[in-house]
């Protein structure tokens, strides 16, 4: 496509990308729990969860279940969702060819739209990974936004709350710390700083931020809430340190202590978000850390604009997240359904705990009201194709992530869309090949300092050092061997925290 990177990218027919099972799995067990999720929504509705594996019963539950419905409208409205995406889910099991995204008033329709002709109209399971990804939450939130009474009803909202209630070791284990580490930083201003102190404490601040994308919704189709916490812990953290690949954290570190030694008046950072819940609450604790510390003025924060990948931030879930921390104790000690079946009751919460927790949405709140944290999201953001064409598709948003010091790119994704998700085995790049070349546009000499922050979920990865790749194949559990495939980046194990100097 126009703008893009050359070097081809993933394909769902490649049986050795993450793209394949991705398609032919994942793909349908998420529509099918979007119909699951959205059933309990309406009124008089009961979703029978327990058939979410049988998908072909659950389709048709669904539709039953929303024939039961009290509310006319709503029943209608309602059964044509449903028989929407179960006629999505069938086009991609069936691997029929993807068709136009009708018009519902955006102007990236005309976009998808134009990329799916130039693409040749094909198939779902013979089709560029990231395009068809894109393509399909595109689709199931036509079907949401073309209606009147589900226009802004994100079908994900509850999933993303529920994870991050799930949390709830992490969560208080964070608050205590950040509160304390936030008094500290209070007490010694005006006082003679430890340099290698500050270095240090930054990057175990963005490493939290860089592992709190383990509640990547899309990916938990086996994870327990067990599993979960502890790849949150604290322990588990500082295990993880040796799982970094590529760390330029010093680096991104010096960038922001060189702009306050310059005394710049606005020192802004920029974080472009993924996921909602837990990775939401670490990046605000990130956001609350640099003010405090002074290594920026000013935090942008971009969020989706409409329902994304599950579990993908949108300004509404920074208000949940807010509400729940302003009431704490309702929050955690409120017995969920899951609990209210399994006839259990939450621990209460200590008041300790409690008054941590609010101390963050009062800091963070009062952080929103003053204006030196922003949420700006842009439809770009959701556009198909890669962040190469930002330059070229998007010249007010690209000029506006000039203007910073430091633009954050969270996740797996994000790290794809930076680099083309172009890295195939087959192609001119392979793993050794620069970052700052891999982001094209977006490298030396585009006024856009990109900082990575990713953990390994797909196939595509550059900046490794030689070798680095075949050792991880051979010497890691289920890492692809002599397969062709690169297994060991697809389970959010392995990370990588890669910078370019934009000058």
């Amino acid at each position: 496509m126009e703008y893009e990177t050359k070097t081809p990218g993933y394909t769902t027919g490649e049986q050795t990308s993450f793209g394949w099972p991705t398609a032919r799995e994942r793909w349908p067990i998420i529509i099918v729990r979007n119909i699951q999720v959205f059933l309990s929504s309406i009124p008089n509705c009961i979703a029978n969860s327990s058939s979410v594996d049988r998908q072909t019963q659950a389709i048709d539950d669904a539709y039953r279940s929303v024939s039961q419905c009290d509310d006319a409208d709503k029943r209608a409205e309602g059964k044509k969702i449903v028989e929407e995406l179960a006629s999505l889910k069938y086009e991609v099991q069936h691997d029929r060819q993807l068709t136009p995204i009708r018009n519902d008033g955006h102007d990236d329709v005309a976009i998808y739209n134009k990329e799916l002709e130039q693409l040749g109209n094909p198939s779902w399971l013979n089709v560029p990974w990231l395009y068809a990804e894109c393509y399909l939450f595109r689709r199931i939130n036509t079907s949401f936004t073309l209606s009147k009474q589900w226009q802004n009803y994100d079908v994900f909202a509850r999933q993303k709350i529920k994870t991050f209630r799930s949390s709830r070791p992490a969560v208080l284990e964070l608050a205590t710390k950040y509160r304390g580490l936030v008094k500290q930083m209070e007490e010694s201003k005006g006082k003679a700083q430890d340099e290698e102190a500050d270095k240090i404490l930054f990057m175990e601040m963005c490493e939290i931020c860089l592992w709190g994308n383990a509640t990547d919704l899309s990916l938990l189709t086996n994870l327990t809430y067990e599993d979960i916490q502890k790849l949150q812990g604290s322990e588990a953290r500082k295990a993880a340190e040796k799982n970094i690949l590529v760390n330029d954290l010093p680096t991104a570190y010096e960038t922001l202590k060189r702009a306050k030694a310059e005394g710049k008046k606005e020192r802004r950072v920029d974080i472009v978000l993924d996921n909602a819940g837990f990775e939401l609450y670490v990046d605000l604790i990130l956001a609350g850390y640099l003010l405090s510390s002074g290594l920026a003025t000013l935090v942008v924060l971009h969020p989706k604009s409409m329902p994304w990948f599950v579990s993908d931030v949108l300004p509404s879930d920074f208000a949940a997240l807010l509400n729940a921390l302003a009431q704490p104790k309702s929050f955690y000690e409120t017995p969920s359904e899951d609990e209210v079946h399994q006839g259990k009751t939450p621990e209460p919460l200590s008041e300790s705990d409690a008054a941590d927790l609010s101390f963050l949405f009062q800091q963070w709140s009062q952080l929103y009201a003053e204006g030196q944290l922003i949420l700006r999201p842009n439809r770009f953001w959701t556009h198909p194709g890669s962040f190469w064409r930002l330059p070229h598709t998007a010249k007010d948003l690209y000029e506006d992530l000039k203007t910073s010091e430091l633009v954050i790119f969270k996740g797996d994704l994000n790290y794809r869309k930076l680099t083309g998700d172009a890295s195939t085995p087959f192609a001119r790049w392979d793993p050794t090949t620069p970052f700052v070349e891999a982001i094209g546009p977006l490298g030396p000499g585009s006024g856009v300092n990109v900082l990575a922050l990713r953990t390994c979920k797909a196939d595509v990865v550059v900046g490794l050092k030689p070798g680095e790749d075949e050792r991880l194949r051979k010497e890691t559990e289920n890492g692809g061997g002599d397969s062709g495939a690169r297994k060991w980046a697809w389970n959010g194990k392995w990370a990588v925290v890669q910078m370019s100097d934009g000058a």
